[in-house]
């Protein structure tokens, strides 16, 4: 009996003495912190190595990215995946093509743009689709009015309902390293044609951020940005 008192004791001794309400609510806190610090890390990871998120202003792609979209950019891209004609691409606005911004980001614009919720607040960006890489040909236009590309006549069903391939001639040869860039809504898109007094309208590749892939909001256009490759199945390469 003596014996089994003293396994007793000793059982009970081992068992750890009630906790606080100190205790559980620095616990509670604790957890929330780790929480948020894996959370931000995986955050900047994210949007260092893989996607960040953009806001789309204007209507310059509509009906492919309306006034107001969210939109996330695969940043692998160019990368360990090439760009291709069609693509939907975010690239820096390193040749002005936009108006200086009359407003600076508030702190808590800079706060999700170091998260990678917002793109940075202090940079301009334009969103637009690839007609033309390095070396293509590209003019506008043949006698039905499409455009071609080395030789090859493309037809754009993303182009905006009544809108032609383009209003502008041109006939220009890609340099290596740039693309040639247009909008979807070709009247409304002031794209590589209407700047061909910088650089000759091209976009640097090294300027490219990524390629627009997911509309993220409003939910009810949630979905995949098409490439349509089928447009530039028969383009041939360029000499």
């Amino acid at each position: 009996m003596k014996g089994n008192k003293e396994n007793v004791n000793a059982e009970s001794a081992e068992v750890p003495p009630a906790r606080g309400p100190i205790y559980r609510l620095w616990r509670f806190v604790r957890e929330i912190l780790i929480i948020l610090v894996i959370a931000i890390a995986l955050s900047l990871l994210i949007k260092t190595f893989f996607f960040r998120a953009y806001y789309i202003p204007s209507g310059s792609m509509e009906n492919t990215l309306q006034i107001n979209d969210r939109i996330f950019a695969n940043l692998m891209t160019p990368g360990p995946f090439e760009l291709e004609r069609g693509d939907v691409v975010v690239f820096r606005d390193d040749h002005q093509w936009l108006p200086p911004l009359e407003t600076t980001p508030s702190g808590l614009e800079n706060a999700l743009s170091w998260v990678g919720i917002l793109p940075a607040g202090d940079e301009q960006y334009l969103v637009k689709r690839i007609i033309g890489m390095p070396g293509d040909k590209v003019e506008c236009c043949a006698a039905d009015g499409k455009l071609t590309i080395n030789g090859e006549k493309i037809t754009e069903p993303y182009i905006y309902a009544g809108d032609s391939p383009s209003d502008i001639k041109f006939d220009v040869t890609v340099p290596e390293g740039k693309i040639w860039v247009m909008g979807d809504h070709r009247g409304a898109s002031a794209d590589s044609r209407f700047h061909v007094d910088v650089q000759g309208g091209f976009v640097d590749l090294d300027s490219v951020q990524g390629r627009a892939s997911l509309i993220s909001w409003p939910l009810d256009r949630f979905g995949t940005i098409d490439t349509h490759e089928e447009v530039f199945a028969n383009v041939p390469a360029a000499k």
